[in-house]
């Protein structure tokens, strides 16, 4: 079999491998909601979306058989998701600095409700 003939047949992934990365995907969905039951103030957020893109990797690697394909677009995806985290994680940072300016009375200790006539 030539080089040729190697890249055209398709890549079938094992059942066991498929079955491990769907309790992976399980597991970081219990994770992601244990998360959200601890305070960790703004690092809730990093810690949701560092899952979110593991979970994407493993997805995309085993599922859209990139760990398989040339390693070229493997990398570029990996890229890609690191820099979608980063520019998606610094937008949040901006925003949380901001909100005070946006919303007015942002992190008085009560709202005061209007009375009732």
């Amino acid at each position: 079999m030539n080089q040729a003939e190697i890249h055209q047949s398709p890549r079938v992934a094992s059942v066991k491998s498929l079955l491990g990365v769907w309790i992976a995907l399980i597991v970081g969905t219990g994770l992601t909601v244990g998360v959200t039951s601890f305070d960790l103030g703004a690092f809730n957020i990093w810690i949701g979306l560092g899952i979110a893109t593991g979970q994407a990797i493993l997805v995309a690697l085993f599922y859209m058989h990139l760990r398989w394909d040339k390693p070229f677009n493997a990398y570029i995806f990996v890229f890609s998701f690191a820099f979608l985290g980063l520019f998606i994680g610094l937008a949040l940072m901006d925003t949380s600095q901001n909100q005070a300016d946006m919303i007015p009375d942002f992190g008085a200790a009560e709202s005061v409700a209007p009375e009732m006539p």
